[in-house]
């Protein structure tokens, strides 16, 4: 599912921006931009991963440090003493006039380094807060985007259930072309030099098998009370994976149906399920 939230945030010592955007994916993908945050990035990996199985996430952090003691300064003062020593001896030489300026000094490589120090537990606390934050704020426009999607579904299923219905009083003329079959087929073995009673009998089961619908109209009807507990509101631990499970299952039983029969009408409602079920899945890919 889709969001969007972006949230500024103060502190004492911190000035920071959080942007985070969620999009459709099978896996949870976790992708970070911004200011290097270092071990906080896997923490506020962490807490995505407790509120968030599915989904591409993108995070982009713009950080300010507001005090001068987060920086760390370090002067080597061995290699700067060498080489104002060799600039004074070369300048004595050829007689030069030796002109230096801070921004010189910090243009010369290995002589002074300037990094962030490490972030305190209070200023980790302070943007592990800012992120839950600005990562309720997507939440809710995937909860806002998951509601639209399971009433769709749920539309979708109500639909398959109706064609179900159909087809369980289409099934009931199976048996009317099942006795056709063995009819036309009794005519041709008694033309066959074949013990009528003991190929009537293996005709009489292989029809049998081949056109009843009883066990997939069964298991049908089980995926579909299945799928509408999923779809259930109030249900809320992640369904994604089992909603999708559940989705090939249906299909399947649908095309077993499908291949079975030689009615047009039942081929017409097994089409109607695999649209209603098309719409479907493509939802289950968006949601958790």
């Amino acid at each position: 599912m889709t969001g969007f939230s972006e949230k500024k945030f103060h502190s004492r010592t911190l000035s920071i921006k959080i942007s985070i955007k969620s999009l459709n994916h099978r896996y949870l993908d976790w992708n970070y931009n911004g200011t290097w945050i270092g071990e906080v990035e896997n923490r506020l990996r962490s807490i995505c991963r407790e509120k968030v199985h599915r989904g591409r996430i993108d995070v982009f952090i713009e950080l300010k440090l507001l005090n001068q003691s987060s920086w760390d300064i370090q002067i080597n003062e061995n290699l700067l003493e060498k080489i104002f020593l060799s600039l004074e001896k070369s300048s004595s030489k050829l007689g030069w006039t030796l002109n230096f300026s801070v921004d010189n000094l910090l243009r010369i490589p290995q002589v002074i380094e300037i990094k962030r120090k490490d972030f305190s537990a209070e200023e980790i606390a302070f943007l592990e807060r800012s992120f839950k934050k600005t990562l309720d704020g997507v939440l809710q426009q995937r909860r806002r985007e998951g509601r639209e999607m399971g009433r769709v579904m749920r539309e979708c299923v109500l639909n398959i259930k109706q064609s179900v219905k159909r087809l369980e009083k289409l099934a009931q003329k199976q048996p009317l072309l099942i006795k056709d079959k063995l009819k036309r087929r009794l005519e041709e073995l008694t033309k066959e030099a074949l013990p009528l009673e003991e190929a009537l009998i293996e005709e009489a089961a292989y029809y049998a098998q081949k056109y009843d619908l009883t066990e997939e109209i069964t298991r049908l009807k089980s995926h579909l009370k299945y799928i509408q507990q999923l779809l259930a509101p109030q249900r809320g631990e992640p369904r994604g994976r089992k909603l999708d499970f559940i989705a090939q299952e249906i299909f399947r039983e649908t095309n077993t149906i499908s291949s079975k029969s030689q009615d047009t009408e039942i081929t017409q409602e097994t089409l109607a399920i695999k649209g209603a079920l098309e719409s479907i899945r493509q939802q289950i890919q968006n949601i958790e």
